[in-house]
């Protein structure tokens, strides 16, 4: 029997390779909204982050995201990224 392949992502802030399912996927879409993609399979630009609430502010603090979507991320976004990490 074959073993499934994990796919593996590295996180934008920390550079670590990761599995995929150990890390959260933003998207700018097309349109210019930035959302939360937890199917993984949202069309548009994406970058992905460690599930870590210290990555997260380091995030912030850094403007990773910002610069990588080129777009600027509301708070209301980082707030709903922080809850979807503590849940």
């Amino acid at each position: 029997m074959k073993n499934k392949k994990i796919p593996m992502r590295s996180c934008v802030v920390t550079k670590e390779k990761l599995p995929k399912n150990e890390l959260l996927r933003i998207v700018r879409t097309p349109e210019g909204n930035v959302m939360v993609d937890l199917t993984g399979k949202m069309n548009g630009k994406g970058a992905y982050i460690k599930k870590d609430i210290a990555v997260l502010e380091k995030c912030k603090k850094s403007k990773t995201l910002d610069r990588l979507l080129e777009t600027e991320i509301s708070t209301n976004i980082y707030d709903s990224i922080e809850k979807i990490i503590n849940n």
